[in-house]
């Protein structure tokens, strides 16, 4: 990961970690003054969307260490692992709120709704619409797994707000309960946004293909030369994949053809695939065919 890459993801972190806080702050604060369980919950749901942004800045400068003795595919997977990490704190979030929507079930509380918490909640829900949009896009356009996770994050946060919206207007009508209700319906909002950023992670973590053999075969047998190619792996994330084939060639050519082939072969997939970092290409005899390709379970 270039170092002007990382500086941008950064940049990003350190601006809406500003922003979350402040939503963070205005929620928890005024949910207390009100005694609202649902804005107070929210709140503290948009303090950890600033505590994600702390480990994705982490994350980041751990993966902009480059390749060394020990890392020699790099420390570009501490961003991914980061993601985790939001994850695990979302999931944390939500066995809180439970927890003390439980106890509000056992001691209920009357909420004093006025019009100042409609105005915050109002507020605050533009300000995380603008951070979601600009975090989403920027993340797609950096190709930044912590800044589409932590977007997802945020989109949650608005969810949850319009939530507790309802649950003023519930309030207002003579129904209190409605608070403790949709604090909890806030659990599923924020899990939904943690199983989505575990499962995306988990891919990346756990080698899952990221692109179609057919995709590289193509590419590959546009090279004078190749006469197949089978056993195709893709792993990596978007921005940093990693791609092994095996190649056949004429029984015929020499070493310093087939080696031309190669780097051929690893020089057209980096130019026509973006993100790709590294292609290893294994030669073999055209005569070898039918072993390899009749193998049960290898990919094509």
């Amino acid at each position: 990961m270039k170092d002007n890459h990382c500086a941008n993801i950064r940049k990003i972190l350190i601006v809406i970690l500003f922003l979350n806080w402040l939503v963070a702050i205005l929620k928890i604060v005024f949910g207390y003054l009100v005694k609202s369980q649902s804005m107070t919950a929210d709140g503290y749901h948009s303090f950890s969307d600033g505590a994600s942004n702390i480990i994705g800045l982490i994350g980041i400068w751990y993966a902009s260490f480059p390749r060394d003795r020990d890392h020699p595919y790099g420390h570009k997977k501490y961003e991914t692992f980061a993601s985790v990490g939001i994850a695990l704190l979302l999931f944390i979030v939500c066995v809180n709120i439970l927890r003390e929507g439980f106890d509000r079930f056992l001691s209920p509380v009357l909420p004093s709704i006025n019009l100042v918490s409609f105005a915050v909640m109002a507020v605050t829900m533009i300000i995380n619409f603008l951070v979601m949009r600009y975090e989403h896009k920027r993340g797609l356009e950096l190709n930044s797994d912590i800044l589409v996770s932590d977007s997802l994050h945020t989109r949650a946060d608005m969810l949850t707000s319009l939530s507790v919206i309802a649950a003023f207007i519930f309030i207002k009508m003579g129904y209190p309960i409605f608070d403790t209700i949709f604090a909890v319906v806030i659990v599923f909002f924020i899990g939904h946004a943690g199983f989505e950023i575990l499962h995306s992670s988990s891919q990346v973590l756990c080698d899952q293909a990221v692109l179609e053999p057919e995709t590289v075969k193509k590419i590959t047998m546009s090279i004078e030369g190749v006469a197949q190619c089978h056993k195709i792996r893709t792993r990596g994330r978007k921005d940093d994949m990693y791609i092994d084939l095996h190649v056949l060639l004429a029984d015929n050519t020499t070493l310093k053809k087939a080696h031309q082939i190669s780097y051929a072969i690893e020089n057209k997939i980096k130019h026509e695939i973006p993100g790709v970092s590294d292609v290893v290409v294994h030669i073999e005899p055209l005569s070898s065919q039918s072993s390899p390709e009749n193998q049960p379970g290898q990919p094509a």
